[in-house]
């Protein structure tokens, strides 16, 4: 009720930038896309599927199932974005074509797969720390041909500055759906920003989610790298363009 009262649309944007990005692009209702029939698909097909597969998890749980042993159906309905998320991060990449993402916490693929149609030639580095998990993700990777994804299995508190280590270019884009705790986000957030450019996005899950996460979420919109910020509610979006007046915009969507 708080977002709904605080949230605006566009005429109550007064960036160009944003109000472009808005009324284009995170706003924008879209055709039939070819792109994503393949996707709702495999979404339908995991959504049916009694198949169990031990949970490795290494960040704030589930509030719906504490067994570590969950149904793949079970994960699909309660880890996985919805497919409306997919699509807008789809229509992101699109708008701002990015070499590189970078993905925390790849779950079962499918937003991952939505950022991988978005751009083919794009380099996706995804982080996984539970190890089946990580593996029915690479089985539905390989079923959609989706050949520019990376996996990186491991506890990313590790994971993620190594494999940084050897990234000889810049994160473009990049979205954080792993540990949802306000240490680790904020880790995680400043692991990435020594490979931001002007022009990256990163883009934060759950930021309402608990009151650490929306601690987290406030620490990374005050940080000085960082001059507009998105918040819709479930995700919040992050730009670091050096030209922009540092701004905060509550939207709905």
């Amino acid at each position: 009720m708080k977002y709904l009262l605080r949230s605006g649309n566009e005429h109550s944007i007064h960036s160009p930038f944003l109000f472009e990005l808005y009324t284009n692009v995170i706003a924008a209702k879209e055709d039939e896309n070819p792109d994503y029939r393949e996707i709702i698909r495999l979404r339908k097909e995991l959504l049916a599927s009694n198949e169990k597969i031990e949970i490795l998890d290494l960040g704030a749980g589930s509030r719906v199932n504490k067994s570590n042993l969950r149904k793949i159906s079970t994960i699909a309905r309660n880890a996985e974005k919805p497919a409306k998320f997919g699509r807008l991060f789809s229509r992101l990449i699109k708008r701002f074509q990015p070499d590189t993402i970078v993905e925390l916490g790849t779950s079962l693929g499918l937003t991952t797969l939505y950022m991988s149609r978005a751009k083919r030639d794009a380099q996706l580095i995804t982080f996984e720390g539970c190890p089946e998990t990580a593996q029915k993700a690479g089985q539905h990777f390989a079923k959609l041909n989706a050949n520019n994804i990376e996996i990186v299995l491991g506890n990313i508190d590790q994971t993620l500055p190594e494999r940084l280590k050897s990234l000889n270019k810049t994160i473009d884009f990049a979205y954080f759906d792993a540990n949802h705790r306000l240490e680790p986000t904020v880790r995680y957030f400043e692991n990435c920003l020594p490979y931001i450019k002007n022009e990256s996005v990163f883009i934060f899950d759950d930021i309402y989610w608990s009151k650490e996460m929306t601690e987290a979420w406030e620490q990374i919109k005050s940080h000085p790298k960082v001059t507009l910020t998105v918040d819709l509610f479930w995700v919040g979006l992050v730009f670091f363009r050096s030209e922009q007046v540092k701004e905060d915009f509550v939207l709905r969507f």
